[in-house]
């Protein structure tokens, strides 16, 4: 075994992103968990990798089988020299390298009792269905969390007995649903009535707050409720007739011919899900499979009467035996012939959490491995401590080093066959000289894992007008999706919603916020323009050149004198007693002075209604852990600004504000505050008329929950605040397996060159409650052009949609040619 340090405190700078989506308390039972993985095969691997990532106690793979060739078709730590090998040794030690945090151990010796109850979960991979059922009753018998993988060919499936008393702590990992109400009525069951359109479905249980007149909801317990739907119900009582299933033979036929194969991107998906479901076992977060779940893609076999795949495929020893046994030999070489352009985040491309899993499976099936082939990947961003959590391919010894260089070279130790060209160039209209015309031209076709609309639109604009297919995939935490763009099949990515717009109007953030992403951009505001003002090269009115000058002159004049440059530590302290108190009691104060609690509109409706939230003055507290927070945070960087050495002991700051003297407050009655943005634009432009640990994310949490607790708004821990402010996307390995294995599936399409948009899936994933939805593509819209002088019948063409457009019509005898030029246009 090798053994690791203890995960005593959860390594947030190793587990950010994960973080955002378990959080800390499933990561420390997590923490305390052993897990086993039997059968360290190409699926067996996938689900051990994911595991360890993820950041359990301890994981030991058993295996009692020897590395043959069939195994390099999927089995990413397995290389030629370790033919006749143990596959547990020898993967050990690149199986130890991807997490410091978990100890990892490898049996060659056969499974029984006494090795399985040293485990808290087991996962059975590559067994016989007499095992499967003679280590599941074991495991129900003892409590011990069962999960049986298994992949043949092109399909797969998953079992789990997490046993009777599992209890799941959080089901889905979502943010509680919330909404105003408009009314209750006082019927048994009572109707609750919204004010906003709402996300509650039959059988959610809610919790009232803050009810008046009923103040009684607000302290019974969740009640579970139903959404009032008469259409439903009558759908419902007409739709009692069930269907008999039939047996798909042509389908059954399509497994037992392809059942020796064993392929990358069947494992990787498998094996994500699997992997997900041991962590649900660990931490009892989120809901486990109930029970089984199958799964087939044997769509990706070829189409039309003649299916060479139903012929017997004989091994040929070579590293892709797996995926002959399912495609043919054929296929392989038209794999390895292929020319691909791998795209990651943004506007940086290339070797992110889904390009390393893309990357890991272009290898495994040997794509552009041939002499004619290759793959492209670009990526300027250099490896981070917080990638080697999810992106597998780096480790720690790489932080530092570009992503493409080091993954190119990772992709290379899985198969040496690899043609892969790395750069580090940004893929965006500057870098059209070396993305041109030619270099698409030359490929088969981009795979994409891209973190914004933006990106995804100009990419999909690219290889739609150089007529290029289009793998594209994503993920938020649990949850993913993939796509494919076909051209002349599907519909493209198309245009970004130029009508999309997240930004909160000033005068909610300024006076009237009610949601905790409020009050947090409002911190980041205040944080910026106290302690982060950059320079600024502009032309300024009077007005606003004497406010700034005033600024600079109080900057730099001491306390002492009338201005707000601190001498000592002792002044810093005061300076933040004071923002404290104006912030938090002064400026409420002052908004309920000119909108007193009991304020009507002008319709006589209570001004203090829906979504303004009546507001209450804050009463320093030297003993409120939250209230000092603020003010060690905003003191240290005060004193940072001016050189002053600060402290974080809060007993010694405690003695200095006890001689602190705060102002008391005088209400202005000449004070006008703005009730919304065209009121606050009118009076601008009138007045326009007449002339982090080093304190920043402390600062922010803090100013946040402060100017929350004023609203009676929930307040957020300094995770999920750090992960809104920095609008960090949360992530997981597992997510990340999953949609790389469901993008190579559609891979295998396009390289065998389906053109019956049947074929073709546009996936959508959940891992936390095991949610898999496929459609079709939607196909692309057709036009009408033009009437053809020779022939009189309609010709129509069919463009894929890549924003706004015109269509240029060249038309000789009747034939409309090189449509192609006319798309991208303007």
């Amino acid at each position: 075994p090798v053994h690791c340090p203890n995960m005593s405190e959860i390594d947030e700078g190793f587990y950010s992103r994960q973080l955002y989506v378990l959080g800390h308390e499933a990561m420390q039972r997590m923490a305390t968990a052993d897990v086993l993985v039997a059968g360290v095969r190409g699926l067996g691997v996938e689900i051990a990798k994911n595991v360890i990532l993820s950041g359990v106690r301890s994981v030991t793979v058993q295996d009692e089988g020897h590395t043959g060739w069939t195994d390099l078709s999927s089995q990413f730590f397995l290389k030629e020299a370790n033919l006749g090998q143990n596959r547990a040794t020898c993967s050990l030690q690149q199986l130890s390298d991807l997490n410091p945090h978990v100890r990892v151990s490898a049996h060659d010796g056969p499974l029984d009792e006494e090795l399985l109850l040293r485990f808290q979960v087991v996962v059975l991979t590559d067994s016989s269905l007499d095992d499967q059922r003679r280590f599941g009753d074991l495991c129900h018998s003892r409590g011990i969390k069962f999960i049986v993988a298994d992949t043949k060919g092109l399909c797969g499936q998953l079992f789990c007995d997490f046993g009777e008393e599992f209890e799941v702590l959080d089901q889905d990992g979502e943010t509680p649903v919330s909404a105003m109400i408009y009314s209750i009525s006082k019927d048994n069951p009572g109707v609750v009535c919204t004010n906003e359109k709402h996300l509650f479905s039959d059988g959610t249980k809610v919790s009232f707050s803050e009810v008046h007149g009923m103040k009684e909801l607000n302290s019974i317990g969740p009640v579970e409720l139903t959404v009032r739907n008469v259409l439903l119900a009558m759908v419902r009582e007409l739709n009692t007739a069930a269907q008999l299933e039939q047996l798909d033979e042509i389908a059954v036929r399509k497994l037992s011919c392809t059942a020796q194969g064993d392929l990358a991107p069947i494992n990787a998906f498998i094996g994500g899900l699997a992997a997900q479901e041991v962590i649900k076992a660990c931490s009892r977060k989120f809901t486990p499979l109930q029970q089984w779940l199958y799964f087939d893609a044997l769509q990706c076999l070829p189409q039309g009467e003649n299916q060479p795949i139903l012929q017997f495929k004989h091994f040929q020893c070579t590293r892709y035996d797996g995926q002959i046994a399912v495609f043919g030999s054929a296929f392989q070489e038209k794999l390895e012939r292929q020319k691909y352009f791998l795209v990651r985040t943004g506007s940086e491309v290339g070797a992110g959490a889904i390009g390393c899993e893309l990357l890991k499976n272009f290898a495994l099936i040997g794509l552009g491995a041939g002499e004619e082939g290759g793959i492209t990947v670009t990526d300027m961003d250099f490896i981070e401590r917080s990638n080697l959590n999810r992106q597998f391919l780096f480790r720690s010894q790489d932080i530092g080093k570009p992503k493409s260089e080091v993954a190119a070279k990772a992709v290379r130790e899985i198969n040496p066959q690899m043609n892969i060209t790395a750069h580090q160039n940004r893929l965006d209209p500057d870098s059209e000289e070396v993305y041109g015309y030619d270099f698409f031209m030359g490929l088969n076709g981009v795979a994409a894992a891209l973190d914004n609309v933006e990106a995804r639109v100009y990419l999909d604009g690219r290889c739609v007008q150089h007529k290029r297919p289009l793998l594209e995939g994503g993920t938020l935490g649990s949850r993913g999706h993939t796509q494919v763009v076909v051209p002349h099949l599907t519909t493209s990515y198309g245009p970004a919603d130029t009508n999309a717009d997240d930004d909160i109007p000033l005068c909610t953030l300024k006076n009237f916020p009610h949601s905790i992403q409020h009050t947090l951009q409002w911190a980041r505001d205040q944080f910026e323009g106290l302690f982060k003002q950059t320079p600024e090269n502009r032309t300024l009115g009077h007005r606003e050149a004497l406010e700034i000058l005033g600024g600079v002159w109080s900057s730099l004049e001491d306390m002492n004198s009338g201005g707000q440059r601190p001498t000592t530590w002792e002044d810093c302290v005061s300076w933040a007693r004071c923002q404290w108190e104006t912030h938090y009691n002064t400026d409420i104060r002052q908004l309920l002075h000119c909108f007193p609690p009991e304020q009507l509109t002008r319709t006589g409706l209570p001004f203090w209604s829906g979504l303004k939230r009546c507001p209450h003055p804050l009463t320093f507290d030297p003993n409120n852990t939250t209230h000092m927070e603020y003010v060690v945070a905003a003191a240290n960087l005060y004193g940072q600004i001016y050189c002053i050495r600060g402290t974080r002991d809060a007993a010694a700051i405690r003695i200095i504000l006890e001689k602190v003297r705060v102002s008391s407050f005088t209400p202005n009655s000449s004070m006008t505050i703005h009730v919304n943005d065209q009121e606050l634009q009118e009076s601008m432009e009138k007045e326009s008329d007449d002339e982090g640990d080093n304190f920043h994310v402390d600062y922010i949490v803090a100013a946040s929950n402060l100017r929350a607790e004023n609203y009676d708004i929930p307040t957020e821990d300094r995770l999920q605040s750090k992960r809104i402010v920095g609008r960090i996307i949360p992530a997981i390995a597992t997510t990340t397996a999953s949609v790389a294995g469901l993008m190579c599936l559609e891979l295998y399409k396009l390289v065998l060159g389906h053109q019956d948009i049947s074929c073709y899936c546009t996936s959508y994933i959940c891992l936390a409650f095991q949610r898999i939805v496929q459609c079709l593509p939607n196909k692309p819209r057709q036009f009408q052009v033009s009437y053809s002088s020779v022939n009189p019948q309609p010709c129509s063409v069919t463009l894929s949609d890549c924003g706004p457009f015109k269509v240029v019509i060249y038309e000789a005898v009747g034939r409309l040619q090189d449509l192609s030029k006319a798309l991208g246009t303007a």
